[in-house]
């Protein structure tokens, strides 16, 4: 059975988007009678226990359950720096000091790759490192690719391919980056199902690219098209009004909502349903490809394609 998983920040409130990609999640797991596991991706430096608990109420008042303890990654430091450690030694690796411009400046340039970084520090002079380190900017750890392009095959998307840049492992302030300490952990929890929003399909083939680096059995990968606003926009979490406890304070329902996120995933609900109703209806395969759009008019929010 492919375990499968939600890994939500605690760095606000869940909009209906990430609700609607967990139930998407949930779905995916119970239809195969799979286990499915909770993460709390906490190590951004405005992760508070406070949402949490927030979102956990969430999850509890949409019937969405998970088993075992959460895992939780602003413990598992040491793990994952001790990876980034065999890594360095093996020489996989090389230090980085380009800013977050200078790597959009490279991608805007001519031939260059939206979003993927242009190798700028990989072939440093011994002068050139020892400037940098004089500045006293603290670089951060890339991993040495070969540029292959890497393909994965995505249970709606098909096959999806990119070309490999040097991955960020650690970022300039010391903490191990998203990239790799998503793939570790999925790993720790067994997790074989990886069903998420597709703002992340793009970056799937790095993580199994690293699954490979790393020995790590890829698992299979669903991305969810996103809840987007009325221009198209896709929901972030400064859309905290875009929320469960909006929804209600507009009229709304739980089960009116579990019934809206359920038709959007091409289960043929009324306008009240339950998690276990939309379980015994829902179709891995009839998973509309087009996105969601939030639509705060009527008497009740309502998500529509």
């Amino acid at each position: 059975m492919p375990t499968g998983r939600y890994a939500p920040s605690p760095t606000g409130s869940l909009h209906l988007g990430n609700l609607r990609t967990a139930v998407a999640a949930w779905l995916f797991a119970r239809v195969d009678g799979s286990p499915f596991r909770l993460r709390w991706d906490d190590l951004d430096e405005t992760a508070d226990p406070r949402h949490e608990t927030e979102q956990l109420a969430d999850f509890a008042a949409l019937g969405i359950d998970f088993d075992g303890e959460p895992l939780r990654q602003s413990t598992r430091l040491d793990e994952y720096r001790d990876i980034i450690s065999t890594l360095v030694e093996a020489g996989h690796t090389y230090r980085c000091w380009c800013s977050r411009r200078d790597i959009r400046e490279a991608a805007a340039a001519p031939h260059g790759v939206p979003g993927a970084y242009p190798g700028t520090c990989r072939t440093l002079t011994a002068v050139e490192i020892a400037e940098r380190e004089a500045s006293g900017k603290r670089p951060a750890i890339r991993l040495r690719t070969n540029g292959e392009v890497v393909t994965v095959v995505d249970s709606l998307h098909g096959r999806h391919r990119r070309p490999m840049d040097d991955i960020v492992l650690q970022r300039g302030d010391g903490i191990p980056a998203y990239n790799l300490v998503v793939v570790i952990d999925d790993d720790a929890q067994g997790v074989r199902e990886v069903v998420r929003g597709a703002d992340l399909l793009d970056s799937t083939p790095r993580h199994a690219y690293l699954q490979r680096v790393l020995g790590i059995v890829e698992p299979r990968w669903t991305h969810v098209p996103l809840v987007v606003d009325g221009g198209g926009d896709r929901l972030a979490k400064r859309d905290g009004s875009a929320g469960l406890a909006a929804w209600i304070a507009a009229g709304g329902t739980t089960h009116g909502l579990i019934a809206a996120i359920g038709r959007s995933l091409g289960v043929p609900v009324g306008s009240r349903a339950s998690l276990p109703e939309l379980l015994a209806e829902f179709d891995p395969r009839a998973v509309p490809m087009a996105p969601t759009v939030f639509r705060p008019e009527g008497p009740e929010l309502s998500l529509g394609r």
